[in-house]
């Protein structure tokens, strides 16, 4: 049997950012039952020198929608970098969400070989489409939603494995 690259990619991003959402409504439901101000849940951080939850939404929502237009070979569109409220990053949520949606198996099919090239500061890096996906993509933004829920755990809010593995799709 053979995957997609559709199937590899879109799927499973749609999959997790809605899971994303669901840590972030269990995040508002936890501030407002113990009342205190849902800031402290966006602007935490595990250790002094990492992005706050806040990033890590905005930083996962690119990964998706960055790999979506790379491997369709289209422009992502530009989402600014301002949420700072919890309804503000589950709104950025959605609308990403309803960005992958927009994409058909057909413009992402095929992709195994496209080259795709990232640029960092510290150099660019070049891939093939299939080890794009596996060995950035979706790694990036498994790292970033992991890094979410265990921000959120560590403040308390009652998630677990099954949140972040969320409803099984057929």
């Amino acid at each position: 049997m053979t995957i997609s690259m559709y199937e590899a990619s879109i799927p499973v991003f749609v999959q997790l950012l809605g899971n994303l959402k669901i840590f972030l409504e269990k995040g508002a439901a936890h501030a407002a039952a113990r009342k205190f101000d849902p800031s402290i849940l966006v602007n935490s951080r595990l250790a002094p020198d990492m992005f706050p939850l806040s990033r890590q939404i905005q930083i996962a929502s690119d990964a998706a929608k960055g790999a979506a237009a790379r491997l369709s070979g289209t422009e992502a569109p530009k989402f600014e970098d301002k949420e700072t409220t919890l309804p503000e990053l589950i709104a950025r949520i959605d609308k990403t969400v309803d960005y992958l949606k927009s994409f058909k198996p057909e413009q992402i099919d095929g992709s195994e070989e496209r080259s795709v090239v990232i640029k960092t500061s510290q150099r660019d890096f070049s891939f093939t489409g299939l080890t794009y996906l596996r060995y950035w993509a979706l790694p990036n933004f498994f790292f970033h939603v992991t890094t979410t829920y265990n921000l959120l755990r560590h403040n308390g809010v009652e998630l677990g494995k099954a949140d972040f593995l969320g409803p099984i799709e057929k």
